[in-house]
């Protein structure tokens, strides 16, 4: 099917065939955009050509490590320009890109470290000791480190490893990048909570990097040469792969470290940024700011936002503003965003307020290079697009990940049925329009962050004075959700809420750890087990 009766000669070749790669972006870029400016931090400015030399430099600085194809590096860096070289450094010497959660504890860090088996490590300063606990903590050799300075963010090197711009002067400015021979290489690797305590390694291919930042040009809608804002942590599913979209479009990063009010607003008045994305909380960080970190502009900044689904009174807040938002939806198995809310302007148009913003709400349709996502039951079936009856979301197509890193069993379950299952419970509207009723069993997702329950109760549960745990999500104007725990103490024992919360912040990051516990009988089931559905409403008015 598909093929004609003669086809003699009509073979792949090298003039005809490619395999696709966002690597191909930058070296395009380099070319055609040699003098337009690729990436600012600070007082830092680099054009095309700088960028294009120190991701070269960079990729030839870890191959003379020994870094080799198939080999992991991974990064423990906050939106620095180092991160973004390498996101095509890393690559462009055959190796697969680890971005790790810089908010993570050691023993994460450390789980990652060995799991991933990363042969070097790129860390910000900042997080040195981090690096170096984890690395500690791993049974036989970890990665080595390789410090990049941040000493006008007072992280200055500690010495005591080799500096990234020092590895970066031994590389050899005409290296030859490493090109994929096939397009399901892997290109990186990412690891989320999921629906679990241990996190699960999520490898992505360059077929499905190089779509994901194609199509997103066309669902934002993007013309030549935007100012994108990097709010997104580039540890989270590559930046939703916005740093390798923009040498597509010959855009401009300008990387934010410290996501404030005050330093979103300079960027948008100083730099002309046109464009970011982000979680809810940074919507509420604008609507809330300060009339002294407010700065004019002129223009609209397109913003994606993703995460928990914004509140209707959010959106309505924020577009007055100066911003035009677009609720996306993905996950880290998708390469971030896998739909978006496209606006229909012949039935939408003439909405305003709650109701406008409720429609801005839903996590919509498809993007363009998602083959197919919908709402289905347990048995595959899809569910009546009445925008009432739940179903789990499925997704299809070239942009979910090969699978899970070393878990063939979790690979096979998540892809049952030829869909991959997202966990996230929804309805669909009749205009096939998604829209998100619940999250995932019991994940959190708290400013963006995924924080599983599971993880959190374990902790609780090693309290001297607790006999069971429940964690659920709690909605928060600020963060979107936040850890709630219920507790039921043991016979005689006596324990309080900040005690809790003390204990748990000794043994978890801080996103993870409850903002509010509780104390009582937990509802159970006849059999015992724990009705969570009811804690979450409860949750809700506490």
């Amino acid at each position: 099917m598909g093929w004609m009766a003669d086809e003699t000669g009509l073979e792949k070749c090298d003039a005809n065939y490619v395999p696709l790669t966002p690597l191909s972006g930058l070296k395009r870029a380099a070319h055609v955009f040699p003098d337009r400016l690729a990436l600012v931090h600070g007082d830092s400015r680099l054009t095309y050509r700088d960028y294009h030399a120190r991701c070269t430099q960079l990729a030839s600085g870890l191959s003379a490590l020994g870094v080799m194809s198939g080999d992991v590096v991974a990064t423990l860096l906050p939106n620095v320009p180092a991160a973004a070289e390498a996101h095509f450094g890393v690559p462009a010497c055959g190796a697969v890109l680890n971005a790790i959660n810089i908010r993570l504890d050691v023993a994460t860090v450390s789980y990652i470290f060995e799991h991933g088996g990363a042969k070097v490590v790129l860390v910000d300063s900042a997080f040195v000791d981090l690096a170096e606990a984890a690395v500690t903590a791993i049974k036989g050799d970890g990665p080595q480190i390789i410090e990049v300075a941040a000493p006008e963010f007072g992280h200055p090197l500690s010495g005591r490893h080799l500096s990234y711009e020092a590895l970066l002067e031994r590389g050899e400015p005409d290296f030859m990048w490493v090109m994929p021979k096939d397009e399901w290489e892997s290109i990186a690797l990412n690891y989320t909570s999921g629906t679990t305590g241990q996190p699960k390694g999520v490898v992505y291919h360059h077929r499905g990097a190089y779509l994901n930042a194609m199509g997103q040009v066309l669902s934002w809608q993007m013309t030549l040469h935007p100012i994108y804002l990097t709010i997104v942590p580039l540890f989270h599913c590559n930046g939703w792969c916005h740093t390798w979209m923009m040498p597509m479009v010959g855009g401009t990063i300008v990387c934010c470290r410290d996501i404030t009010a005050k330093n979103i607003f300079d960027a948008i008045a100083d730099e002309g940024v046109t464009h970011f994305g982000g979680a809810p909380i940074v919507l509420n960080t604008l609507i809330n700011a300060p009339e002294a970190d407010r700065r004019v502009f002129d223009h609209v900044v397109e913003v994606f936002t993703a995460g928990a689904p914004p509140a209707p009174a959010t959106l309505a807040k924020i577009e007055p503003m100066g911003f035009h938002v677009t609720q996306v939806y993905g996950l880290t198995e998708v390469y971030g965003p896998a739909t978006e809310c496209l606006w229909d302007s012949k039935r939408w148009n003439d909405l305003d307020g709650d109701n406008r913003a409720a429609i801005k709400a839903r996590q919509g349709v498809a993007m363009p290079f998602i083959e197919d996502v919908t709402v289905m039951t347990e048995q595959m079936e899809q569910i009546p697009m009445d925008g009432a009856t739940d179903g789990e979301i499925m997704i299809r197509g070239n942009g979910v990940m090969k699978g899970y890193f070393k878990n063939p069993n979790a690979t096979q379950e998540a892809f049952a049925g030829g869909y991959f299952h997202s966990g996230d419970i929804a309805v669909q509207h009749p205009d096939g329009y998604v829209q998100i009723t619940d999250r995932a069993k019991d994940i959190i997702i708290s400013g963006g962050e995924n924080v599983s329950s599971v993880e959190v109760e374990s902790v609780l549960m090693t309290h001297p004075a607790v006999s069971l745990a429940a964690v659920v999500a709690k909605p928060d104007d600020t963060w979107g959700e936040v850890p709630f725990a219920f507790i039921e103490l043991l016979d005689g024992a006596t324990a309080n809420e900040a005690e809790v919360i003390a204990f748990t912040r000794k043994n978890l990051a801080g996103f993870k750890t409850p903002k509010h516990v509780t104390f009582g009988e937990l509802p159970k089931t006849s059999t015992g087990k724990i009705q969570k559905f009811a804690l979450r409403e409860r949750a809700k008015t506490m």
